[in-house]
């Protein structure tokens, strides 16, 4: 989990102080919705002022009343976490639970008073008058390059088949095939389904062993039955034979699955 370098998909909103309580509840809502698409738990955590921070006692009053109360209004449980707020703002964290119940930060809400005081960030309001923005930094994944080790590891590997990298793996028998093969792959290709042809000339048990230890979600042998038939004998990471199935048939199955975003 210890990354080389990191990419944050950090970004930041601007915003009146009337509609800060809303942008931090939309945002909430954004995180929710990417990390049930994953099928992740998580709890929240509210941070509050550090003995080191910046700001007067009326703005870190203000900042942390309004997470306060968007949390309420969120109904989501939290936990206060004294102390450990950013030294700009207080700030709400979203804790992933993984598969063996080690949790990780990675989605975070942070309001921040500051740097719109250090660059003099002004607006013009309803009265005519400059006023000063509220920031509010937000992060959804955190380090891409961990969260994507975190996924990894939450699935032990074997990815659903909407986010594995290859969804569909070709394993023609015999050289007599290959061009059925081919014409599978490039059908798989075509209704958007990742896919990879294993044209190597060993034997098809070598080709599915390997192709299972990747945690391939499905695998289609091709024989000279299937050839003449324009069949694929379908093979699932979960189920395993699943018999023979016209192509059409399976690319429409597969591709069901991928659009349901099934996290089996």
């Amino acid at each position: 989990m210890r990354v080389r370098c990191f990419t944050q998909d950090d970004a930041h909103i601007f915003a009146t102080p009337e509609q800060t309580e809303s942008e931090i509840l939309g945002v909430m809502n954004l995180i929710d919705s990417f990390y049930k698409v994953f099928g992740f738990d998580y709890s929240l955590e509210l941070s509050t002022r550090p003995e080191n921070s910046m700001g007067t006692d009326e703005q870190w009053e203000m900042a942390t009343n309004w997470l306060i109360h968007a949390l309420k209004t969120s109904g989501k449980p939290y936990v206060v976490n004294e102390g450990d707020g950013a030294f700009y703002g207080p700030k709400i964290d979203f804790h992933l639970r993984d598969s063996i119940g080690r949790t990780w930060q990675c989605g975070t809400i942070q309001l921040d008073f500051q740097m719109p005081e250090r660059f003099d960030l002004t607006y013009t309001g309803a009265d005519g008058e400059k006023h000063r923005p509220v920031m509010l930094h937000r992060v959804i994944f955190g380090s891409i390059e961990r969260f994507i080790a975190i996924l990894t590891e939450h699935y032990a590997g074997a990815f659903p088949i909407w986010l594995a990298p290859v969804q569909v793996k070709v394993l023609p028998i015999s050289d007599s095939a290959q061009d059925y093969a081919r014409k599978v792959a490039d059908e798989l290709t075509a209704a958007g389904l990742r896919m990879e042809i294993d044209t190597r000339n060993e034997k098809i048990g070598y080709k599915i062993r390997e192709a299972q230890l990747q945690k391939i979600p499905y695998m289609l042998v091709i024989g000279e039955k299937e050839s003449q038939n324009g069949e694929v004998s379908v093979r699932s990471r979960k189920d395993g034979d699943l018999g023979s199935m016209n192509l059409s048939k399976f690319i429409q199955k597969a591709s069901g699955e991928v659009a349901s975003k099934v996290n089996e």
